[in-house]
Formats: structure tokens, C-alpha cells, sequence
């Protein structure tokens, strides 16, 4: 099974890099396949690649949808496959 999260860029670094935060948990991810993104934008991640953009509501209601399924808390753990 595969899983990407939704996640916002909280900061662009050079060479198609950014630091993204999901969860208060921020993770250093690829924006080699994507165009035209900005920092705040939310884009789904997998395997430490940006995906694709999302709009920022429905990654607000994917997001409150995860924390519904858990117990609300996520940890490093939870996030490094992303």
C-alpha cells in the first residue's frame, strides 16, 4: 500500500528542494516533478517527492480526516515514508 500526505512548503532551498511541514513534523522533499510552486503552497508527497499541487482546503479536510483516523498526534515516524 502507498501513502502520500498532503504537506505545506514551509521553505524553498536551491536545487528543486524544500523543507515541508505536516503534522509539526518537517521533512526535506524533491520538487523535480512539479512546476510553479510557492512557498505555503501544499503539495501531496510521496517517497520524498512533491507530487503534485493541492488546494489548500481540501488538504485541510485530508488532514483533519488522518487525525480523525488516528488518535490526532503523528510523529517522525509516521511521516518518513512520506
Amino acid at each position: 500500500m502507498c501513502l502520500a500526505l498532503p504537506c505545506r512548503i514551509v521553505e524553498l532551498r536551491p536545487g528543486d528542494q524544500a523543507l515541508v511541514d505536516v503534522a509539526g513534523v518537517s521533512r526535506e522533499i524533491s520538487l523535480a516533478l512539479v512546476d510553479d510552486v510557492a512557498l505555503g503552497d501544499y503539495v501531496i508527497v510521496h517517497v520524498g517527492y512533491a507530487l503534485t499541487r493541492l488546494d489548500p482546503e481540501e488538504a485541510e479536510k485530508t488532514l483533519a480526516l488522518f487525525a480523525e483516523l488516528g488518535d490526532g498526534s503523528w510523529s517522525e515516524a509516521d511521516v518518513a515514508g512520506a
